[in-house]
């Protein structure tokens, strides 16, 4: 019984000296990691900035966008199509019987099924706008993060936030943000399209232009010919 007495603050003892050293571990780990994450450099990216700087990407969008309004048009006018004969025949359904009822009635079906078949497939969660717009910014999202990374190694980034990806940034010092970096290696890697139009463009019109006139004094020359002979 005296034996268990004595023991007893030797067990609370070191069962308080274990409960503070496995606190100080865990403190120390929280430091350690913090210490870790703080101590990495963390740049920003606006990349959807990035992609409305990029000519080939501002024309295929352009491209994708007269599409699109093309096919919002088709749709306007199928939609009148229906709302129209739909109209006629709630107004002249008293007057039709039999199979001609029917065939009104079929019409009037297929129009309305015809216009959700065609905003489904077009313009619903995996339709074809959707589709063309990820394959349009597919291969320009590629070029964009391998450019990322080109700068991150550059700049020994641990950590890169895309500011366009839902991320309110609330304050941005200009020195960690990496966006124009980017675009800047984006520019020297990628072709100038006004330049290479414009050199496809002059030739042909040089082209043209001296063929023009050439054409022109030789038809001088044959009317001077003429005149004088006669």
């Amino acid at each position: 019984m005296a034996t268990t007495l004595l023991d007893e603050p030797t067990i609370i003892k070191n069962k308080y000296y274990f409960y503070r050293m496995k606190k100080l571990a865990l403190i120390v780990t929280i430091l350690f990691t913090t210490t870790q994450i703080y101590a990495q450099k963390i740049g920003v990216v606006d990349t959807n900035y990035v992609l409305s700087k990029l000519p080939q990407y501002k024309e295929a969008e352009n491209r994708l966008n007269t599409q699109v309004e093309q096919w919002r048009s088709d749709l306007q006018q199928l939609q009148a199509e229906y709302e129209r004969k739909k109209e006629a025949f709630e107004n002249e359904k008293v007057l039709l019987v039999g199979d001609q009822l029917k065939l009104r009635e079929k019409e009037i079906v297929d129009l309305e099924a015809s216009v959700r078949n065609t905003i489904g497939a077009r313009f619903g969660t995996n339709g074809e706008v959707n589709q063309l717009r990820s394959n349009l910014t597919k291969p320009y999202q590629d070029q964009i993060w391998n450019a990322i990374k080109t700068v991150s190694t550059k700049n020994n980034l641990g950590i890169v936030l895309d500011k366009s990806n839902n991320i309110s940034v609330i304050f941005l010092d200009k020195k960690y943000d990496y966006t124009d970096a980017v675009l800047a290696l984006l520019g020297k890697n990628t072709p100038k399209v006004e330049e290479t139009k414009g050199n496809n463009i002059s030739s042909p019109s040089s082209k043209n232009e001296r063929g023009g006139k050439t054409n022109l004094k030789s038809k001088v020359n044959a009317l001077k010919k003429k005149v004088m002979s006669e």
